[in-house]
């Protein structure tokens, strides 16, 4: 093993062994190369006065060497900060913006002792992370049985994790009953991954301050009976809550630095949260018991997600990642991300409007418990999800995403608020279409 991956594990056990029990394979051996041509590089920058020969970028000065058909595109924005490399571990004051925001929109995460945030190459890079650190090949990883499709790409098809699925509702609740059984099935001493995303993809739901009090504590006693935990809270949809009783503040408040055996792990993005998708800006945190703020286990996880990031793609945007940081500390930020929170809020009670006065949908198909993010999910108790799917597709032109065989998922956040009730209407058409 390479003398810095040594350094860092070192660095996690004498803080809290199980953190380092925790890690994949991979984990373990992983390191950022702070003695190579990073480090040397700089090194460089801060004593090189006269020449400086080391990193692989053209310059003109001190300034980058640029197209001006590229840097047309980008009035206002400096061709270094644009066009130059950015850390691997991401630009500083954006991790430093991002946690600060993390603080703001969590306030009961004030006193609690979490790393810094990495930067992403958007949530799914995260998620990799999550994987390539902590799942080896036959890993148990838990999650609803209504997920993300990409859970499945990632953790099962590249890291070849075992899969297990909870059943998320008991009525129109969380099952908390399953959730636990599939946990109470852990040997004290083993290790479990677990993954818990609200807003909910597909289903659009986030539980009440009860449940997800309940989620921490299940997750907390198994901790508490030697279950080595690794939680992964996915908050991608972070910050689009609409119904009163839905939890306001990430999962995550619940159960960071709450036990020894128990590492938690945020994965969030200003993919959803700041409205922009496709600059790729994702972030990872850490924190677990017996690691207070500045602690060495964090500066070590900090640099092993560094150093998976440096390996696989070197760094992320640093255009992205300015832009981001450049908005997180705009003075209208908040005030402009609540206008876009309003305007969905308002397509989501257009939908609870129009379910409330077509009770013949339920005919076919009825909602799942929804109350956030992007999107609510209907169950067909008759037809198969995908056959109305295509039909919906090949007569009227609608798109809607079937998810396995009896659910549909609706993105009413693409949808204008005139959009909604006419789509309903067309996938209840569609559905007296195939009954006949």
């Amino acid at each position: 093993m390479n003398e810095l991956a040594e350094q860092l594990n070192e660095q996690i056990r004498s803080v809290n062994p199980v953190a380092f029990e925790v890690l994949s394979e991979l984990g373990k051996r992983i390191y950022f190369p702070s003695k190579g041509i990073l480090s040397q590089s700089a090194e460089a920058k801060k004593l090189a006065t006269n020449f400086n020969a080391t990193i692989g970028t053209a310059l003109d000065g001190k300034v980058a060497m640029n197209l001006p058909c590229v840097m047309d595109s980008l009035p206002g924005i400096s061709p270094n900060d644009a066009l130059l490399y950015a850390p691997s571990y991401g630009q500083k004051p954006l991790r430093e913006a991002w946690k600060a925001k993390i603080l703001h929109d969590n306030p009961s995460l004030n006193g609690t002792a979490f790393s810094l945030p990495v930067v992403t190459n958007g949530l799914t890079h995260a998620l990799s992370l999550v994987g390539d650190l902590f799942v080896n090949p036959g890993d148990t990883v838990l999650m609803p049985n209504l997920n993300w499709d990409n859970y499945l790409l990632n953790f099962e098809d590249r890291l070849q994790a075992n899969l297990e699925f909870f059943t998320f509702f008991e009525g129109d609740h969380i099952n908390l009953k399953d959730f636990t059984a599939h946990l109470d099935k852990v040997p004290a001493g083993q290790k479990i991954v677990v993954i818990l995303n609200f807003p909910n993809n597909p289903t659009g739901y986030t539980p009440n301050e009860a449940e997800g009090q309940a989620l921490a504590d299940i997750l907390l006693k198994t901790a508490e009976r030697g279950v080595k935990v690794v939680a992964v809270v996915d908050d991608a949809y972070y910050g689009l809550f609409y119904a009163p009783d839905a939890m306001h503040q990430s999962l995550f408040c619940k159960i960071a630095g709450k036990s020894r055996n128990l590492m938690a792990i945020k994965a969030d993005a200003a993919t959803k949260e700041c409205y922009v998708w496709g600059l790729r800006v994702g972030f990872i945190s850490f924190a677990i018991g017996g690691a207070g703020e500045g602690s060495p286990l964090f500066t070590a996880m900090e640099a092993k997600a560094a150093g998976v990031v440096r390996a696989v793609i070197s760094n992320g945007s640093a255009l992205s990642q300015k832009l981001v940081a450049t908005a997180l500390t705009n003075p209208d930020f908040y005030a402009q991300r609540q206008k876009c929170v309003d305007a969905m809020h308002e397509r989501y009670e257009k939908v609870v409007e129009v379910f409330g006065r077509h009770p013949e949908y339920a005919e076919f198909f009825e909602p799942y418990p929804y109350n956030s993010g992007y999107f609510m999910c209907v169950h067909f108790a008759k037809l198969k999800a995908d056959a109305v799917r295509r039909h919906l597709l090949q007569k009227y032109g609608a798109g809607c995403i079937a998810i396995g065989c009896e659910n549909l998922r609706v993105a009413f956040s693409s949808l204008s608020v005139e959009q909604v009730e006419p789509l309903f209407e067309t996938i209840f058409k569609a559905c007296q279409d195939l009954a006949k």
